[in-house]
């Protein structure tokens, strides 16, 4: 970049009216001097003002030497030339923001206050990648106030912005129809992701996010949206599997992910007994819809993406983070158990034909897990008939394996006939009735 205009009628390079020459020093490298003007130096830089002060301005043998990184040697350079332009130009002559930083950071050291404004200036419109930014950071450390505009960008947002940013996210990430166009599918997608970013906390960060009444109340409205738009999908699978199988599957499929993702939300602000609540109220007809026999031999994966998402719901209640009464206990229990069982055995099946994807092991583990525990927490009585029911079927299907259910409860019954004849045979004791 050479300027095309004067500045107090000198020109960059002009040995003819040079009157000083600056050296940018390079560690092993030859020096190279340049022609300048002591009247242009002085005026637009304290540094350069101070040596000419020093050494005597306007001395043909006046010379000026500035230590210089040699990674910053072109940006020394190109801040020298800037020095012989109109100020309302600068700005425009940046042309990437890595000239910008390096002149910034020139003009830092050199006290070139015009230049360093006009770089600010230049970075605070343009948009930055990390690494930019991190260069940024490093010379914003030595600007004090001046670097208030360059760093507006990085101030931490107040709560108030960042929880109309969380609504705004969450609506449009739980309002969406399965038939959108790509570029808004992708942009769910993003807004699911940072929803995801903005409640994740370790030990090194906090969750952006405060869970308040407001947050809490646009969560539960897009659960309820998912689980209508989830209903929508299977009372429109009839029609829609008859002209697309894999298009009907794939609808539901892309709710059914939505749910998931929407109860993983759940979870991270505690809210996991609304997704248990509003999935017990659909199941029944989830299941009805599933388990019709037009869709026995079909529709493979969207079965295996239910038993994901019911594991949620049964884990949550398997290890109390929600608390359901036993007979909604019970209820849960009996509606997705016999699903569970034969839709397991179907897809160990397809497995072993290789003509189906295998189902994450642990995954399976899990929820048997979950099972078992929902199971012991049960009234005795309740327990008795869900592992009846299971031994019936035991041969059939080996999954879920209850036999850690089935020994406590024949310990605690065993236990609890003992407490019950203890009771009667004590001599002026109140007992207490346990029964079986």
């Amino acid at each position: 970049m050479e300027p095309s205009k004067l500045v107090d009628g000198c020109r960059f390079g002009d040995q003819t009216t040079s009157d000083v020459r600056v050296c940018f020093k390079r560690i092993d490298e030859q020096a190279e001097w340049f022609c300048c003007h002591s009247s242009v130096l002085s005026k637009n830089s304290k540094h350069f003002a101070d040596q000419l002060s020093q050494s005597g301005a306007g001395s043909n043998n006046s010379c000026i030497e500035v230590d210089c990184p040699s990674v910053d040697y072109e940006h020394y350079v190109k801040l020298l030339k800037l020095l012989y332009l109109p100020g309302e130009s600068i700005v425009d002559s940046f042309g990437s923001v890595k000239s910008a930083v390096g002149v910034l950071r020139a003009s830092t050291l050199l006290k070139c206050e015009l230049i360093a404004g006009s770089c600010i200036e230049y970075l605070e419109a343009a948009s930055w990648d990390e690494k930019e930014e991190e260069e940024i950071l490093q010379v914003a450390q030595s600007l004090g106030s001046e670097a208030v505009p360059l760093l507006a960008r990085l101030q931490a947002p107040g709560a108030y912005a960042v929880k109309n940013v969380f609504i705004s996210a969450i609506r449009f990430a739980t309002s969406m129809e399965s038939a959108s166009p790509p570029f808004l599918d992708d942009l769910k997608t993003s807004a699911q992701e940072q929803i995801d970013f903005m409640l994740h906390e370790d030990d090194d960060d906090a969750a952006l996010v405060t869970m308040d009444g407001d947050v809490r109340s646009v969560a539960r409205e897009g659960l309820t949206k998912l689980l209508s738009a989830l209903k929508t999908e299977l009372e429109l699978l009839t029609s829609e599997f008859d002209r697309s199988p894999e298009q009907a599957e794939q609808s539901i499929l892309c709710s059914l992910a939505d749910v998931d993702w929407m109860a993983s939300v759940l979870t991270k602000i505690e809210m996991m007994n609304e997704f248990v609540s509003g999935w017990s109220e659909i199941s029944g007809y989830v299941l009805s819809v599933v388990q019709d026999e037009k869709y026995s031999s079909v529709l493979w994966a969207a079965k295996a993406k239910l038993i994901e998402v019911t594991g949620k719901a049964l884990d949550a209640v398997g290890y109390g983070s929600v608390v359901l009464p036993a007979s909604s206990r019970v209820h849960f229990l009996q509606m997705w158990l016999p699903f569970l069982q034969t839709t397991k055995r179907l897809l160990d099946e397809k497995t072993k034909d290789e003509t189906a994807s295998q189902m994450d092991a642990d995954l399976f583990q899990n929820i048997e897990s979950a099972i078992i525990s929902m199971v012991l927490a049960l009234p005795s009585g309740d327990q008795a008939d869900i592992l009846a029911e299971w031994m019936k079927k035991a041969e059939q299907f080996r999954y879920p394996d209850l036999t850690e259910a089935f020994e406590v409860w024949c310990y605690r019954s065993k236990t609890a006939k003992r407490r019950l004849v203890g009771g009667l045979n004590g001599a002026g004791n109140p007992t207490v009735s346990f029964s079986t």
